[in-house]
């Protein structure tokens, strides 16, 4: 029940991230103070979050050719899932890094369309 809430709130939180990059996209080049709309991330920002991004897909495609994602969190620091021992665990830490790169790839897709808008 735990792991239904918890996923339940990740897509939750995922979709509210999609729609506020949306209202983001909708709005002109203007917002209603006459002031131009900002993306999601700064200039620094967007160099730090795409290190990060690039940093979770090389950790994701390392994990699936592996077959194995280290634990992500403070309790279980060090811990090494595996697919053919820890499968449960290791599909949920697949789906944490898969789901940290979506929502960063779009904050970077999100702020490039803003900043090279026609």
């Amino acid at each position: 029940m735990r792991d239904l809430l918890y996923y339940s709130l990740m897509l939750l939180l995922g979709f509210a991230w999609y729609r506020f990059g949306q209202n983001l996209l909708r709005k002109g080049r203007r917002d209603e103070n006459d002031e131009l709309t900002k993306g999601l991330v700064g200039p620094v920002g967007l160099l730090v979050t795409g290190g990060v991004a690039c940093y979770l897909l090389l950790a994701v495609l390392r994990a699936l050719v592996r077959g194995e994602v280290p634990c992500l969190g403070k309790a279980c620091a060090g811990q090494v899932y595996t697919l053919a021992t820890h499968a449960g665990e290791y599909w949920s830490n697949m789906f944490y890094l898969v789901w940290l790169l979506l929502a960063l790839g779009y904050a970077i897709y999100v702020t490039l369309r803003i900043w090279f808008r026609a």
